[in-house]
């Protein structure tokens, strides 16, 4: 019987097979070893180095124990981020858009209104705005440092909220960072911020009960949304009882008659939004498919065998790749596409907005000037005073729009109608006193100019701010130094 000598295996074939095996097995126990080595980082991970203490507001403290969270917080120092509708720096909105001067006629906001700079700056920007030079409530603190719970658990809520501004500026020195939203035994999420509770608990709600994913969101809505200071004691409060949209909050404010200033031009009892970042994103389709906050503002990230969370807060657009196209499978430069060109729809329609809104406050005062009654002029101004709300819900959230393009759009919408409607009865009470239409609107297109108009004397203001933060400030940084000195022995 023959041999079929085809089917033999040669001998360098054995030998490849042998080399690759002996391969395979190494990788496989370089794989096996790295998988044990990142099991083993993980739980060193959760091993605490130093206690933290209940109200411990100091960030380099819980960076001790956490330094890859604490290294990426310290990275929001940085400000070169720029987008064509913000960013990370400061912008002058007064400067870019002068009408909202003459919108806040009356109010602080129209002394300065900046483009905030992230968390990392909050204590040093509002000291240094001009907007609390205006006698202000404790209340204005309540969302720009670590060192508010603590100080809330010291003298009590309402205390807190009832104190001058000026009289916790000893106190309130940490810039926002973990103590605001982190346990230090368990470091799981909690809320530190009583408003947001309460709201959830008026709503028949409670706040305990949020998983862990919704939490990634409710720790950023005890600050990013809109409130009022309640009452005398200027008690911080959620207009949340109707409801998240702009209508129903419009509504929850008109029937407890909340007035924050009357508009200086028009007499109209104005509403002023906050940052209703929170209420807008629960109106979006990302709220709706479970997307939280911190999914796109504070991404997972990877250190060896570590995931853990990028504590750098900040845009999407700035780490498309580790926000956007977690889920989306579309490029960077598309999805940015995407991005401006929701965001310029939104402001295009933001801007015709603010230029009407400006008009219809200086033709009021035309017509309180010309004699115009009370009665001629409240359905004006229920207008004017739901048509800045309207604009106001939309202009001051962060992202110009894009939480929820469709809904921010469709509030803009309804703003721009109801402004249209207060200027078609100003026309006709204009026609009734014999006044010459188009009326004649002074020149408001600069910052300077339009403050000129209003009445601000900003030159004395800015002395004004000089003289406490060259003799005051340092006072209370010098106290509150002598106060964490004592924390530390």
């Amino acid at each position: 019987m023959e041999t079929n000598t085809s089917t033999k295996r040669k001998p360098w074939v054995n030998w490849l097979l042998f080399i690759a095996t002996v391969i395979v097995v190494f990788l496989l126990g370089l794989l096996a070893n790295s998988v044990i080595e990142r099991r083993s980082e993980s739980k060193l991970y959760f091993q605490m180095v130093s206690e933290i203490p209940e109200w411990e507001p100091r960030n380099e403290v819980w960076g001790g124990n956490f330094p890859r969270q604490f290294e990426t917080y310290k990275s929001t120092l940085d400000t070169s981020f720029m987008s064509p509708h913000g960013g990370s720096a400061m912008i002058d909105y007064l400067e870019k858009y002068p009408e909202l001067v003459v919108m806040w006629a009356g109010y602080a906001f129209s002394r300065e209104y900046n483009q905030g700079r992230g968390h990392y700056y909050a204590v040093k920007d509002i000291r240094e705005t001009l907007r609390t030079d205006v006698p202000q409530p404790g209340t204005c603190w309540t969302c720009k440092s670590t060192d508010v719970p603590r100080v809330m658990n010291e003298i009590g809520v309402e205390n807190f909220y009832a104190a001058k501004w000026s009289d916790l500026g000893h106190e309130i020195v940490n810039n926002i960072g973990c103590q605001d939203c982190h346990d230090p035994k368990t470091m799981d999420l909690r809320i530190t911020r009583p408003a947001l509770a309460e709201a959830f608990q008026r709503m028949g709600k409670d706040v305990n009960q949020a998983t862990h994913q919704e939490m990634r969101s409710l720790v950023c809505a005890q600050c990013h949304v809109e409130y009022y200071f309640k009452g005398d004691g200027k008690y911080l409060t959620f207009p949340w009882d109707k409801g998240f949209s702009a209508d129903e909050m419009e509504a929850y404010y008109d029937e407890v008659q909340h007035v924050d200033w009357v508009h200086k031009l028009s007499r109209t009892p104005m509403l002023k939004a906050q940052h209703p970042d929170y209420e807008l994103y629960m109106t979006g389709v990302h709220a709706d498919r479970g997307v939280a906050c911190a999914d796109c503002h504070m991404p997972y990230k990877r250190d060896g065998g570590m995931k853990f969370t990028d504590h750098k807060i900040q845009s999407p657009l700035a780490n498309i790749s580790g926000s956007c196209q977690v889920c989306h499978r579309e490029s960077e430069a598309k999805l940015l596409a995407n991005v401006l060109d929701r965001q310029h729809k939104v402001e295009e329609l933001r801007r015709i907005t603010e230029k009407n809104l400006a008009r219809v406050h200086i033709e009021a005062k035309i017509a309180w000037d010309n004699g115009a009654t009370e009665e001629e002029m409240k359905p004006v101004l229920q207008f004017i005073r739901h048509a800045q709300w309207r604009w106001d819900w939309v202009a001051a959230a962060n992202g110009v729009g894009f939480h929820s393009p469709a809904e921010a759009l469709r509030v803009l919408g309804t703003s721009i109608q109801k402004v249209n409607e207060a200027r078609i009865l100003l026309t006709e009470i204009f026609v009734k006193k014999g006044i010459k239409t188009p009326v004649e609107i002074p020149d408001i297109s600069t910052k300077e100019k339009a403050q000129e108009f209003i009445g601000l004397n900003i030159a004395e203001m800015q002395q004004t701010k000089r003289e406490l933060l060259t003799n005051v400030v340092p006072q209370w940084v010098a106290k509150a130094a002598e106060r964490e000195a004592k924390l530390n022995k």
